[in-house]
């Protein structure tokens, strides 16, 4: 969906933009949502960002001029956050964006789930040292350790985020892990352990976000026509939100 134009500047499939972000990275950030995913999770509350061809058709400059119109607030650490969607399903064009941001000495940071990356293909790990050239800080989004559950959440493996998890290791890249937290599929003590267990072999993460499964996005579902899996599917209570605190954060100075 993303093809060269003049030098870096190239047309990218967006589904929107947040101006006055808080929660997806440092200080106030503006957040290019990214059109396009590969992943199908059950608790995802943007299905509309799923397919590529339904979104809009920008240029990386027009997207870089609706950012610095807002560079004033970045200050105290905020910046520009790829996320969607899945940014990496349009890895040229984020990059494209992420060197013209750098240009104009913003922080960038990438929301992703990493299941677009691929370790065994060499032209693509090419492209992913160009991604870590011009990206602060990433988001990783792990939804769940055991490879079937993920498969069962996400209609994906999580091979390709696990790898990832530790490409960006190998690199000392500044990550926050993000682990949504859903009863009957990543509440349960075993597998808050297991999580715990890997994130204990990284030693590049700042910061673990514990984010309760909500069920906001819904309503999106409805209107899309689109079976929403989870329908009968509570948010975690108290007991279950401390108790991923206690397992995942106990000895870390690294929480949200």
């Amino acid at each position: 969906m993303c093809y060269n134009m003049s030098g870096d500047d190239m047309k990218t499939e967006i589904h929107s933009y947040e101006s006055f972000g808080t929660v997806d990275g440092p200080g106030i950030r503006f957040i290019v949502f990214f059109q396009g995913c590969p992943l199908r999770c059950a608790y995802c509350h943007n299905p509309d960002t799923w397919h590529i061809g339904q979104g809009k058709t920008v240029n990386t400059e027009d997207i870089l001029t609706e950012i610095l119109k807002y560079k004033s607030y970045f200050k105290n650490g905020g910046g520009v956050t790829l996320s969607g969607g899945e940014p990496l399903l349009q890895l040229d064009a984020a990059i494209a964006l992420l060197q013209r941001c750098k240009e104009h000495g913003l922080h960038t940071c990438v929301d992703t789930s990493g299941a677009v990356f691929d370790e065994e293909d060499a032209d693509k790990i090419k492209q992913f040292e160009k991604l870590l050239a011009v990206s602060d800080l990433f988001l990783l989004d792990i939804k769940h350790m055991d490879d079937e559950r993920h498969r069962e959440l996400t209609a994906h493996s999580n091979r390709n985020t696990l790898a990832f998890a530790r490409y960006l290791a190998a690199y000392h890249k500044p990550v926050w892990i993000r682990h949504v937290l859903v009863p009957g599929y990543t509440a349960s003590e075993p597998s808050l352990r297991e999580l715990r267990r890997f994130l204990d072999t990284l030693d590049n993460i700042e910061k673990i976000e514990i984010l309760p499964y909500h069920t906001m996005g819904a309503v999106k579902y409805e209107k899309l026509g689109i079976a929403y899996r989870l329908k009968d599917t509570l948010p975690p209570d108290k007991e279950q939100i401390e108790m991923a605190q206690r397992i995942l954060w106990e000895g870390r100075n690294d929480h949200g």
